[in-house]
């Protein structure tokens, strides 16, 4: 099979230890020819870990080029929109790493400009394949928790922080960072509500930072007809508890990122009911609390090795949706369309709980 021929943009924490470390693992289906860098060291390692590739020190240097099917754009988040534009303007496929945009306009210029080229403009969010959400659709699903009323997400620990991925002028802050990847979940078990967008309401502050940039973010959406989002992200959690806890008239789903479980009762097993206005006694009339006894089931899932590795297996997943756009016109999984819709989330956030700026 002919590989797929990739240019990777920058080889830093994402494009050397997310992208890098999963294409180096499959050479037979990947061969990196261009990897792009303004630092020499890291070029100088490209050279060594990428057998046969050119190194570059801007990506102005692969114009012209036909050879590559797609070009990984994993440049700090301030070049995102930048750059990809700059790729798609000169004829290359993206796949642009997260957070997407800083403004759901941005967004849409790119959208545009991936019309115009007749290119494909990919997002890599890649956790909207993590095994943990698959299982947790799965369960949605089957329809055993009853109508879902609330979702709630966090993706909290302790760690205080001084990089640039703390500096807001750098499109930095947690939000921006990791909250990507549970908005995109909990977007997509919304089904994307566009009209109208979820109500919006935010809290962000700096608790562990040494930087500018929000390390705590609360978000709650509400949406007509939708389950209630509990969104979080805290640097100042010592306890980190679950990734996800979803409560429904029937039960109840909660996981971590490599175990699940959930607890559910079938309707027509309970006790049937009605309301009572007058005050409830037992039988030999003493005054006594409402309570029934409830068949409970319970079921759990646990990771596999590979669906543990989120990093191989939900990057191997998203990859091969975009090589499938590109190779043969499929549409892709996740679309710029559906991370619009969280950029423009995310830009709503911002505007409610703006912070000062670093002088």
């Amino acid at each position: 099979m002919e590989k797929v021929r990739l240019a990777i943009l920058g080889q830093g924490r994402s494009g050397r230890d997310i992208h890098g470390a999963y294409i180096r693992t499959m050479p037979e289906l990947y061969q990196v020819v261009a990897v792009v860098d303004p630092l020499e060291d890291r070029r100088n390692r490209a050279l060594e870990e990428y057998p046969g590739c050119e190194v570059f020190a801007h990506h102005s240097e692969l114009y012209g080029r036909k050879d590559i099917d797609f070009v990984v754009n994993a440049t700090p988040s301030h070049f995102h929109v930048p750059v990809t534009m700059d790729l798609l303007s000169h004829g290359f496929n993206v796949l642009c790493e997260k957070p997407f945009a800083r403004y759901p306009y941005e967004v849409d210029a790119m959208i545009r400009e991936a019309k115009k080229n007749n290119v494909v403009l990919a997002v890599f969010q890649q956790s909207r394949f993590a095994g943990y959400f698959q299982q947790l659709q799965k369960v949605l699903a089957s329809g055993v928790l009853g109508r879902i009323v609330q979702i709630s997400t966090r993706a909290n620990g302790y760690a205080r922080r001084w990089d640039w991925q703390t500096v807001q002028d750098y499109n930095a802050g947690s939000l921006l960072n990791t909250g990507p990847h549970a908005m995109d979940q909990v977007l997509a078990l919304l089904g994307f509500p566009e009209d109208p967008m979820p109500q919006v309401f935010s809290v962000m502050d700096r608790a562990n930072t040494f930087g500018d940039a929000e390390d705590f973010v609360k978000v709650i959406l509400k949406t007509p007809g939708k389950p209630l989002v509990d969104y979080e992200i805290s640097a100042c959690d010592a306890y980190t508890g679950y990734t996800y806890l979803v409560q429904g008239t029937q039960g109840t789903f909660t996981c971590t990122n490599t175990e699940a479980k959930w607890r559910y009762f079938k309707p027509e097993e309970a006790p049937r009911q009605q309301l009572v206005r007058t005050p409830l006694m037992t039988a030999d009339g003493l005054p006594c609390y409402c309570r029934e006894q409830l068949t409970w089931y319970e079921d759990s899932w646990t990771a596999t090795p590979e669906e543990a590795d989120i990093f191989h297996t939900a990057t191997h997943q998203l990859y091969q949706t975009v090589i499938a756009a590109v190779k043969e016109g499929k549409p892709l999984v996740v679309t710029p369309e559906q991370v619009r819709l969280q950029i423009a989330i995310m830009a709503e956030c911002h505007e409610q709980s703006p912070l000062s700026r670093l002088v």
